[in-house]
């Protein structure tokens, strides 16, 4: 970090990798590794559209690929590219500054800032009370497989969506104001409905100190005790790409292991690339995630279910006929959707405030009884509904989550359960774009 932009806010002020002029940003960038999953055929359909051009799809695992044959060749090719990439001059390093994100998609518009934030001020485990915290329980089990990609990789590339809140709108919007003043870094359609995105250098030392002055007004300790009480303050949130923060925070617990403490505090792994966002912004929309249990039948997965749902619970009964979903109150309504039936579980007097944690409790202990079955976490009813239809599987349907009530949750509760929201649907999640050095210089 260079000592101008020095702050207490856990913020670097980044120098961002961009493709090359005349590089087609529509093949350039795709969506999150992790959108997709049970859908192949949509990265099919990247591949064949990006064909032999440079594109961020020769940088990633979408995980539809993970834990699947040909997983370790797939490693070891995307960081030859990523070399390669390098060595050729497809990445070409640009002003010091953070990147102004305007992205379109589904009719709604909404504006983001990439920054690069300080590892060290982020902790995932239960309880945490550091600056920037995790949003949803954090399953160790996934990083091992991230962290082969991450581990001696010469850049990242961020799908990762961070979240302040910031209703007076002080720390993005008055650079969203000002942005035909910026020089612009790319503007493109994305592919497969991905909706348009432009990107605007923030590198004017004004600007930059605005931002972090706004961002240390949000933290500062009296204004977020008159809000939230006596709290320690929580800066920034995960939006989307938890699992991956969390990756980039082991990857550089490692390498720090071995560094003398001189070359701590500037070693690019200490950092990692995010989009952040006001999640008072009128384009962000909370989706719900829903749940698809793989390899269980109909009935067998509905009776076992039901078992795990009374061992918890003393009053659950299944209705039959299609539901709603609802939370509140002192009933969770979970609608279900199997190849032969419709229905829904009924729980009272859940200990989960949210239907999402009343429903995974049960489909984690389900799933390790069901030999062969797993959980799939959904974007869109309408896939749901079409996979779970077609027999062999349980889908199941659930709320969204309101933007209101998400710091106070978080805040007061803690991480809340796995994939309980989604900002937006799968398309509408963030494409790979900026990209950044990992090497020290």
């Amino acid at each position: 970090m260079e000592d101008r932009y020095r702050n207490d806010v856990a913020v670097q002020v980044p120098r961002v990798l961009l493709p090359k002029k005349g590089t087609d940003y529509y093949k350039w960038a795709v969506v999150a590794c992790d959108q997709f999953t049970s859908q192949p055929a949509y990265w099919e359909d990247a591949k064949r559209i990006v064909g032999k051009a440079p594109s961020t799809l020769e940088l990633i695992l979408p995980e539809a690929y993970l834990e699947k044959p040909g997983e370790e060749e797939r490693i070891v090719s995307i960081k030859q590219h990523m070399r390669e990439y390098l060595d050729k001059g497809v990445l070409e390093e640009k002003p010091q500054g953070f990147v102004l994100v305007t992205r379109t998609v589904g009719g709604a518009t909404r504006t983001g800032l990439v920054m690069a934030l300080d590892l060290e001020a982020y902790d995932y485990s239960k309880g945490s009370t550091t600056l920037i915290r995790a949003t949803e329980g954090t399953i160790v089990s996934r990083i091992p497989p991230r962290l082969k990609i991450r581990e001696g990789a010469p850049i990242e590339l961020p799908h990762i969506l961070v979240l302040i809140d910031d209703p007076d709108k002080t720390v993005i919007e008055p650079l969203a104001l000002k942005k035909t003043k910026l020089t612009k870094l790319y503007d493109t359609d994305l592919m497969l409905e991905g909706g348009h995105i432009s990107g605007h250098l923030v590198d004017g030392e004004d600007d930059i100190n605005g931002v972090l002055l706004a961002l240390g007004m949000l933290k500062d300790e009296k204004r977020f005790s008159e809000k939230y009480g006596d709290r320690a303050p929580m800066l920034f949130a995960m939006g989307d790409g938890n699992h991956s923060f969390a990756t980039a925070k082991a990857n550089w617990e490692k390498i720090k292991a071995a560094l003398p403490e001189s070359e701590r505090a500037d070693h690019p792994a200490r950092y990692a690339l995010v989009e952040v966002e006001n999640v008072h912004d009128d384009g962000i929309v909370f989706e719900p995630i829903h749940r698809v249990v793989f390899g269980a039948s109909g009935n067998r997965a509905i009776e076992t279910i039901l078992r795990h749902f009374k061992a918890q619970y003393a009053c659950v009964k299944v209705e039959l006929g299609r539901m709603p979903c609802a939370q509140g109150g002192d009933t969770h309504v979970l609608p279900f959707i199997t190849g032969e039936v419709e229905g829904a579980f009924i729980v009272s007097c859940p200990t989960s405030q949210l239907a999402v944690g009343t429903l995974q409790a049960a489909l984690d202990e389900a799933v390790k009884e069901i030999c062969g079955a797993e959980i799939d976490y959904i974007h869109g009813a309408d896939v749901v509904k079409e996979l779970a239809k077609k027999g062999g599987a349980i889908g199941f349907l659930l709320p969204a989550l309101k933007k209101s009530e998400f710091f106070s949750t978080v805040i007061y509760d803690g991480a809340l359960p796995r994939k309980t929201f989604s900002m937006g649907e799968a398309n509408e999640k963030r494409y790979y774009l900026e990209c950044r050095s990992l090497e020290k210089k």
